[in-house]
Order: C-alpha cells, then sequence, then structure tokens
C-alpha cells in the first residue's frame, strides 16, 4: 500500500530515513502518475525548505572527492551539523543505474546517524547532475540537514548547473601547478568560490603549494563571482585528514558573508527562477514526446534527417510548429 504524500511529508520532517529515501525516490520516478504525487509532496514540505548551506563540489578525475567529502562531512558533523551528499554518478547506459556508487566509497559518513548519502544516476541529463537534484536537495533540507553536499560528475558542463542551484562552489585540484593551469578551462575557476589542492602530502606537498601559489597569481586576473570575496586558495589533504578543519573554517565564513551582505537571499531567488525555467522545459518537452498527433512525423522527420535529406533545424521547426497547431485546435 503506497503512503500518501501528506504522510509522507509529515515521517520525513519528523527525520524519518526511510521516508527520506521513499520520498526522494518518489520525485525522481519517470512516471508520470507520480508526478501530481511528487508535486504535493514538495509542496507540504515547503515551509521547511531552504534552511540549509548548498555546497557543489568537483575536481578533475583521481583529485580524490570522494574521500574528501567524507572526511569533511564528518568534521561537520563534529561541529553539529547534520550533512547531507548528493553523490551524483554517470549512469550505466545498460541499466540506467549509478555506476561508481559512492555510497559504498563513504563507508563512514554514510553510516553516521547524522548523514544521509544518497547516489543518484544522472540518467543521462545534461549537466552531469542528476535529473531531480534540486528536488532532492529541498527534502534533505525538509528532513533537518543543515549541510548539503552536490559531488558533481567530471569537470566542465557540470560546474556550470551546479553553480545554478547550490550557494557555494568547491573547485578539488590536484598539484600540478603550470601544467594544471592550462588543462582546466577558465571558465571552470571564475565558478569557484574556493579552490583546495588536495593530495598534498609526502613528495607532492612542495608541488601542492607551488600549485596553490600559481591559482593565487592567476585568480588576480579573473573577476570575482561574489561581491567583496576573495577566493582562498588552500592545500589539503583528505587521505592523511589534513586541512579539513580550515576549509570547512572557509565554508562558514562564506556562508556568514552571503547572509550578511544579502547575497545568499538573492541566490535562492535566482535558484528558484532557474528551478522554474528547467521545470517548463522538462515538461514542455515532455508533454512533446508523448503527444500521439506527432509521433508518426517525429518518426518521418527522423528517419530524414538521418538520411541527410532534411536539417535537423528544419525538421525541429516543423515539429514544434505542428505540436503548437495541434495544441491551438478547439476540443470537438
Amino acid at each position: 500500500m503506497k503512503t500518501a504524500p501528506q504522510d509522507l511529508a509529515e515521517a520525513l520532517m519528523r527525520g524519518d530515513r526511510p521516508a527520506l529515501a521513499r520520498a526522494i525516490t518518489l520525485v525522481e520516478s519517470t512516471r508520470p502518475q507520480d508526478r501530481d504525487a511528487a508535486t504535493e509532496l514538495l509542496n507540504s514540505t515547503a515551509s521547511r525548505q531552504g534552511n540549509s548551506l548548498r555546497v557543489g563540489i568537483s575536481g578533475v578525475p583521481g583529485v580524490g572527492k570522494s574521500t574528501f567529502i567524507e572526511r569533511f562531512g564528518l568534521h561537520a558533523i563534529a561541529k553539529g551539523h547534520r550533512v547531507a551528499v548528493l553523490a551524483v554518478d554517470p549512469s550505466s547506459t545498460l541499466s540506467g543505474g549509478s555506476i561508481l556508487g559512492d555510497k559504498t566509497r563513504m563507508v563512514d559518513l554514510s553510516r553516521h546517524d547524522s548523514a544521509y548519502v544518497r547516489p543518484s544516476p544522472t540518467g543521462g541529463t545534461l549537466g552531469g547532475v542528476a535529473r531531480r537534484t534540486r528536488e532532492t536537495m529541498a527534502l534533505c533540507e525538509a528532513a533537518g540537514f543543515d549541510l548539503v553536499l552536490i559531488e558533481t560528475v567530471g569537470v566542465g558542463q557540470s560546474e556550470v548547473a551546479v553553480a545554478d542551484m547550490t550557494d557555494m562552489f568547491v573547485l578539488l585540484l590536484l598539484p600540478g601547478g603550470g601544467d594544471e593551469l592550462q588543462g582546466i578551462k577558465r571558465g571552470i575557476v571564475e565558478l569557484a568560490d574556493l579552490i583546495l589542492i588536495n593530495k598534498a602530502d609526502g613528495d607532492l606537498a612542495p608541488a601542492a603549494k607551488r600549485a596553490a601559489a600559481d591559482y593565487r597569481n592567476a585568480l588576480r586576473l579573473l573577476h570575482p563571482r561574489i561581491a567583496d570575496w576573495t577566493v582562498p586558495v588552500e592545500t589539503c589533504s583528505a587521505e592523511r585528514n589534513e586541512g579539513i578543519d580550515a576549509a570547512l573554517d572557509v565554508v562558514a565564513r562564506f556562508h556568514k558573508h552571503l547572509q550578511a551582505s544579502g547575497q545568499l537571499e538573492q541566490r535562492r531567488a535566482d535558484q528558484a527562477v532557474q528551478w522554474l525555467w528547467n521545470e517548463i522545459t522538462e515538461l514542455l518537452l515532455a508533454e512533446l514526446r508523448n503527444d500521439p498527433a506527432i509521433a508518426h512525423l517525429a518518426a518521418d522527420l527522423e528517419r530524414q534527417v538521418h538520411g541527410g535529406s532534411l536539417v535537423p533545424t528544419a525538421a525541429a521547426r516543423q515539429l514544434v510548429q505542428t505540436f503548437l497547431d495541434g495544441r491551438q485546435r478547439p476540443v470537438e
């Protein structure tokens, strides 16, 4: 027997972890019949949403994101926070499920009573974030988690998507300095509110210090994303649990800066508007794909595009215009 959205919302807000898991599964569902229930659930928990610091974390492959997030989360819990981690994994093209399974790589954190780790597949969503990351984040807030960490897939478009839905963006980099400055796009560095050079231990410690100095110099040439905030560049070693408290202090200082300057409220308003338009785009696309009146036309246009007899731009315009014309027909 299914739990009514209102009952599920009440259980979730009481801190019931199984209820939170069921709620997230509901909002992640791609079944049309679940959308109304998911919307009711989100509306029922709206008063408890938005009371966390939302932090996006990304970095180059092999930088040690999962190890860092586990250490960082445990340090935050020790200071009284409740931490939710949304670990967005790339999706298998065969099953659609998560490939990496970050929960298995954050064993200590995932077992803690004050933490909740949720691996979610991207489901092919562009931007390296899961299809319902915003909704999942809101539900975690409603369940009482005051620090939400979003681990992204890779380095690239995912950073832009995560920056639109979080309050702070943390970029993890490997020791390497000059070579890495050439390998990382300027736009990604511009998104960062904190840069951490991880694996700053052993033989790599000197290289990490040089890399940090190189990035501090490079950041002087970039326009700051947040007014009156100088992006810190620090070193750390997640493996040795060094520099994690200092990173947590920077995050706390950044949060206070956003609150005091009024920028946190503005960012939340911008996030809500971005969420609105993303939802509109997805709903319209779903309506178009599911419209039986244009299914035959879509298949025909796909064949023409595949065969090279019609350019995609013309096919798209024809399909959308047919869809709009059909919506304007009077109901008989």
